[in-house]
């Protein structure tokens, strides 16, 4: 019925574009300058994200998918065909100056980072990350803005056109979602020609369909560990040996500390290729002799991604003959690991302006609403969770005390995806002595179909609803095993009623008194903030979201905390879901 209801909301799209009128003619030039832009008034952004969510690989065909993958390196050459068909070559892709990122956390911040520093200098940059967050045009951006609805309208209707013209009777016409947004990223920054563009790898590096670039500046790989096993392998040294796959010959990458393993895996990648690579010093290095650098991203694990930003950037100034890359305090760094330390330089001023200036929305973000503090942080692997959980303890240590009379509150807000292990994620939170935990899909409502960025078609409701059921056993299975006492007086005894949004009925002898699943995040979010949150205001409370005796109960210690702390993390997917609740702006 899920595949049926999919094909049969494709057709009604790929209808209504026809009905539309949308021509496509063969461009005269290579490139997509010459494609017309469509004129007529009701092709807005969102029916561009609407045919874009199209080329999501719905669930049962992405199960199909997994048990009949083909040769990696075919799934390559099949993106330099769809970028030829759209009017580009790979050497085209060299004008772009690339710096291309990758490694399992703190690649996105690490970008974040660079590109903020090279603007800094006044240049114009170009950045493409994944995933999105609240609108999917934040994946492609100039100077550090998401390229605008009219524009990202234009150019997905250009590169739409382009391909459908050029299928033929052996190829695909379209490529999936991920494939595409990743063209119309290359079409975007040719066309408003960036000085340089800033590209995060998607997934692995080796396969991943952004290594169609032959000729970056530079590289680097963040920290490494466990995530995507089913396609990247069930070790780390596997997945390092995807990472360096990003690597070319003689362009320098380069490294943080990692374990000996995989740190052995890069390196040995590194010399096949003919590829200088480098270990970064740490901050603390390059702060030497000078002022402390201020980041603009929180927690202790951003000084490393920092540290490899700022070679990014000293690399790629230098290799474009930029004047003002600093000052070199090490010329000739030592060995570490049988690797070469990358130089010691002293950061100029522009690099700590854009050090001290980047903002990364999502990753350790902290937003105060009146007796509320949201604390969110898209933490997905066992390293990064571990990160968040310093991060988030940190931040309460030094927390200003309430002056109200309530007690202080601490509620986790979780959801996992993909194959990552939920157990071993929710058992590295338990430190963080958290009153209630959530669970709720990455859903924002109920129904996302009024919202063509929120909607995913390559896992069923039926899938994510009993993943969380899952969160939830898994949650009160460590409960159990900590013997913790119950922080709550008895439930009420007013029972569950049939209008519940709550999932599953929580009796005493098997679930905790302390976790609760919601059908999506907007239920979740009214009945932790309890209507506190000036910003975040629905109309009206759903009927019987407090039926449920923990519900109700728990709403009543909630409505009368001094101080509620919220953890949302798991998933940047339910960040990205969160801020779109509670900044209405990141919409508009």
């Amino acid at each position: 019925m899920s595949r049926a209801r999919n094909h049969l909301r494709a057709a009604l799209f790929l209808a209504a574009a026809s009905a539309r009128g949308v021509t496509t003619q063969v461009a005269a030039q290579r490139g997509l300058s010459a494609w017309p832009v469509p004129q007529e008034p009701s092709m807005e952004y969102q029916d561009a994200v609407r045919m874009l969510n199209t080329l999501q690989t719905n669930a049962g065909y992405l199960e199909q998918v997994k048990r009949q993958r083909g040769d990696p390196q075919t799934q390559l050459e099949a993106m330099e065909l769809y970028l030829a068909r759209s009017g580009l070559q790979v050497e085209d892709l060299d004008r772009l100056n690339i710096i291309h990122v990758t490694g399992t956390k703190g690649k996105g911040s690490t970008c974040a980072f660079t590109e903020c520093i090279l603007r800094s200098y006044g240049l114009k940059t170009g950045f493409f990350s994944s995933p999105h967050l609240v609108q999917v045009r934040e994946r492609i951006r100039i100077n550090g803005q998401p390229i605008s609805p009219e524009l990202f309208t234009k150019y997905f209707w250009r590169l739409y056109h382009r391909l459908e013209e050029t299928k033929d009777g052996s190829c695909v016409s379209m490529p999936p979602y991920f494939r595409f947004l990743t063209l119309m990223a290359f079409h975007v920054f040719l066309q408003e020609k960036v000085d340089l563009a800033v590209v995060e790898v998607g997934i692995g590096g080796a396969y991943d369909c952004t290594n169609i670039i032959r000729k970056p500046v530079v590289c680097g790989v963040s920290s490494l560990g466990i995530d995507h096993t089913s396609l990247l392998g069930d070790t780390v040294e596997k997945i390092a040996w995807q990472k360096g796959g990003i690597f070319k010959q003689g362009v320098p990458a380069f490294t943080v500390l990692q374990p000996e393993g995989p740190l052995a895996v890069l390196r040995d990648r590194a010399q096949q290729i003919s590829c200088p690579l480098y270990l970064c010093p740490t901050l603390e290095a390059l702060e030497e002799g000078g002022p402390p650098l201020a980041l603009g991203l929180d927690g202790e694990h951003q000084r490393s991604n920092a540290a490899l930003a700022l070679q990014l950037a000293h690399c790629w100034l230098q290799r474009q003959d930029h004047h003002g890359a600093g000052e070199v305090k090490a010329s000739r760094p030592g060995l570490l690991w049988q690797l070469p330390l990358a130089p010691v330089f002293q950061p100029t001023s522009h690099m700590r302006l854009g050090l001290r200036n980047t903002e990364w929305l999502g990753r350790t973000q902290v937003l105060r609403r009146g007796p509320l503090t949201w604390y969110l942080d898209g933490a997905h692997t066992p390293s990064s969770v571990q990160a968040c959980v310093r991060w988030f303890r940190q931040a309460l240590q030094g927390r200003e005390r309430p002056s109200g009379s309530g007690p202080e509150v601490r509620v986790l807000l979780f959801n996992a995806t993909g194959d990552r292990d939920p157990a071993a994620l929710l058992k590295l939170l338990q430190p963080c002595q958290f009153d209630y935990a959530v669970f709720c899909p990455n859903l924002t409502e109920v129904s996302s179909t009024g919202n063509a960025d929120q909607q995913n078609f390559t896992v069923t409701l039926d899938q994510v609803l009993l993943r969380c059921l899952e969160h939830q056993q898994h949650w009160n299975h460590l409960d159990e095993e900590q013997a913790s006492p119950d922080l709550w007086s008895a439930p009420s005894p007013e029972p569950a009623g049939p209008t519940s949004l709550l999932l599953a009925p929580h009796p005493p002898h098997t679930c905790s008194a302390s976790s609760l699943v919601f059908s999506c995040i907007s239920h979740a979010l009214q009945w932790i903030s309890q209507g506190r949150d000036p910003v975040f205001q629905p109309p009206t409370p759903p009927k019987g979201l407090l039926t449920h005796p923990v519900a109700h109960s728990g709403a009543s210690v909630l409505h009368e905390a001094a101080a509620i702390h919220v953890l949302v993390t798991g998933s940047l997917h339910l960040v990205g879901g969160v801020l779109k609740l509670l900044e209405p702006a990141l919409s508009q």
